[in-house]
């Protein structure tokens, strides 16, 4: 039964990363852009695991993890630069 959820759940994540990529394109405002590239490195994020998950491998959990504190990071620099203009004071 995993056999076939996870690549399913992979699946439609995959879809929505897509998605995502065509509003980060589109994307009518500076904010929307970056709610699209944070929804984005979430949405890897969980492929990331689902991925671990699959081959049963735990390198793909720690890569996860990268991925969250990078996401993380860069949304706070974007959104304190969309807000001040400057990221370091």
């Amino acid at each position: 039964m995993l056999k076939i959820v996870v690549p399913l759940a992979m699946l439609l994540i995959s879809i929505a990363i897509a998605l995502n990529l065509w509003r980060l394109i589109k994307g009518p405002s500076l904010p929307d852009r970056i709610l699209a590239l944070d929804t984005m490195s979430i949405n890897a994020i969980a492929l990331l695991v689902l991925y671990g998950v699959y081959q049963a491998s735990a390198i793909y959990f720690e890569a996860a993890l990268l991925i969250a504190v990078m996401g993380f990071v860069g949304t706070v620099a974007l959104s304190k630069y969309l807000l001040r203009g400057d990221i370091i004071e």
